[in-house]
């Protein structure tokens, strides 16, 4: 979900929360108030500290969904295939709207969601509900999902992951929001009420754990994510913390590694990179917004400075400058 004012380094749309007035209309079957407890009042989710090794992680315990479309295959995941992704394939699934030959050269594991590729709630639910099902069919520990726009930083997700067990209900992330969304729940013919929570932003990047997951199935498998989408009428981000905060009671944990463009990105420091699990760039009140580091590249060569911090992070890739001095 994106803020008002937002607007990103290349075109991209609004994942705004307006219209979320709802209409009465007919509704899937859905689970009863027995099954699905809504709190009267989320708390604030709690700030992520390090914690101890739960269990140990390899890299098919991970299952991290990049959502795109076809039209920034070029502009936006060539340069996620060269950097962060070049080096995590097995655990990297995209997911996007259309085929295209060259990227699948690139990886084998391409998903053509066949959703629209409209920028609108309903083709960025569809998009994510093709991404639980195949994480739910993966039989992997941890469901991770982030943009075209994000460098994630595996090293440091794994150790993230494995502070937590996967059978516990987790929910990591950090919201772009200062309070609690309000929205409009329809909850039967003609009838709605009011329900607010916490969620993460999908700008940032969320990780589920495969129990919080399973739990999730009655409003997210097979389809019935659209329909939990259209409940509320707000994007896919907007509907996980729906499902996860309002209707199952789990409350976000939040975690300030995870970075979009919606925040100053120039405060976050060189020497911290290594710590941190995603990053991003665009706009950031009319500025560029992008880490601030003196690196491999010129900003020029290297306006989201994601190759910067690739080399920074992994220097014997065979394409940095050698020695990169930083």
């Amino acid at each position: 979900m994106r803020l008002a004012g937002a607007r990103t380094l290349l075109p991209r749309g609004a994942k705004g929360a307006g219209g979320v007035t709802t209409t009465s209309g007919p509704l899937a079957p859905t689970p009863t108030r027995q099954q699905a407890r809504i709190p009267a009042a989320p708390a604030r989710p709690a700030a992520g500290a390090p914690r101890p090794p739960a269990e140990p992680l390899g890299p098919r315990d991970v299952f991290i969904a990049v959502k795109t479309t076809k039209k920034f295959h070029r502009a936006r995941l060539d340069l996620l295939l060269e950097t962060w992704i070049s080096r995590h394939k097995e655990m990297t699934f995209i997911f996007t709207d259309g085929e295209d030959e060259v990227l699948a050269r690139h990886t084998d594991n391409v998903i053509n969601t066949n959703c629209s590729a409209a920028h609108s709630r309903q083709a960025l639910s569809c998009k994510m509900a093709v991404e639980y099902d195949r994480f739910i069919e993966s039989g992997r520990k941890w469901f991770c999902h982030v943009d075209d726009d994000n460098y994630v930083n595996v090293r440091a997700l794994l150790r993230l992951l494995a502070s937590y067990p996967h059978t516990q209900d987790v929910y990591l992330g950090k919201p772009s929001l200062d309070r609690p969304i309000q929205a409009t729940e329809r909850v039967g013919e003609g009838e709605v009420r009011p329900v607010h929570f916490w969620f993460a932003t999908g700008g940032a990047g969320f990780c589920i754990s495969r129990g919080l997951a399973l739990k999730m199935s009655p409003w997210a498998s097979g389809g019935h994510f659209l329909s939990t989408a259209e409940r509320i009428r707000l994007p896919d981000d907007c509907t996980v913390g729906y499902i996860v905060e309002a209707l199952l009671g789990v409350p976000l944990t939040r975690s300030g590694l995870f970075h979009s463009h919606l925040e100053n990105l120039q405060q976050v420091s060189a020497a911290e990179l290594h710590e941190q699990v995603t990053l991003s760039y665009g706009m950031f009140e009319n500025k560029r917004n992008a880490i601030h580091m003196k690196g491999a590249f010129s900003v020029e060569a290297d306006p989201s400075r994601f190759r910067s911090i690739h080399c920074h992070l992994y220097p014997d890739t065979p394409w940095c400058p050698h020695p990169a001095a930083f």
